[in-house]
Parts: structure tokens; sequence; C-alpha cells
């Protein structure tokens, strides 16, 4: 699988759907695409640098910050939902979003050079791409954290 390939497949769809190493199905979808009606609440923003944080949330403090640039194990945050952003799985006024900091990963997000919705698929759903890269959050070590605006910090699933 080519980085520029699914790069050019989501600008021109608007989502793309990778059978990855673990057999299991995800979609990536461009934000403002995203649906209510036919996608997961439960999607997750994926990005491939830290500052893009800024695009989905409140305004983080530092130690917040640094709880996700320093985080050595896959992690989905979960924090209040920036006012601007329109579109997306927002759940009672949170979001839910992971740095991807697997190497292979971390190229395909930069390919297209965004942040973009994750969602897991069902096993038969057809794949765009197939790759035998794992996708990070599917490990069982995967923590999951609330993270505040002001620095309060919740464990969900150490």
């Amino acid at each position: 699988m080519e980085n520029t390939a699914v790069a050019k497949h989501i600008k021109a769809n608007g989502r793309v759907k990778i059978k990855e190493g673990n057999s299991k199905t995800i979609e990536l979808i461009i934000p403002h695409l995203w649906n209510v009606e036919k996608d997961s609440a439960d999607g997750t923003f994926l990005f491939f640098d830290l500052f893009q944080i800024r695009s989905i949330t409140e305004q983080f403090s530092e130690v917040s910050l640094d709880i996700v640039e320093y985080a050595t194990k896959a992690t989905i945050y979960h924090s209040p939902v920036n006012r601007v952003l329109q579109k997306g799985p927002i759940v009672e006024g949170r979001v839910k979003f992971s740095l991807i900091r697997n190497d292979y990963w971390n190229k395909v997000l930069f390919a297209f050079g965004q942040p973009v919705i994750y969602q897991e698929r069902e096993v038969t759903a057809s794949a765009d791409f197939e790759t035998n890269e794992r996708f990070p959050l599917f490990g069982p070590d995967v923590k999951e954290m609330f993270l505040s605006p002001d620095g309060d910090v919740k464990i969900i699933k150490g």
C-alpha cells in the first residue's frame, strides 16, 4: 500500500477503507464529510502532529499537552470539543482523538496532511487498500484518558 495512493483516494472520495494487519477494516474519513446518519458516533480523530489537536479541542494547558506529547503507548484521549468544530463524532460535548506515533501509520496520515476520523468497519466490508501493518489502536494495551483544557486528567481505561 502506497501512502500517496491512499492520500489521493481519500482526497477524491472523502473516505478510504483499509484492511490492516489484524484483518480488521478501518475507514478514514475527512472530518467535514463525516455523516451523523451513516458514520459511527464512536469515531476517533487521528493526528500525525501534536499541533493538530487545536483543530478539534479547546485550548490545552501545558500539562495536558505534555501528557499527549510524552505518551509512550497508543492512547485515545477524550476532551471537550472546540466550539468551531461543526461536524464529526461529538458525544456529550466531547471528542476522541489519538496522536499516531507508529511510523507506518503516521506516514499514511502525513501523506494526506490533515486530521481524519477513524472508525472500524465490519470484517466483511470491502477494502480499498490492504496492508500487513497492524493499526496501533487495536492492541490490548491501548489506554484511554480524559484530558481537560485546564489540566485535569482522568484515566478511563488503563
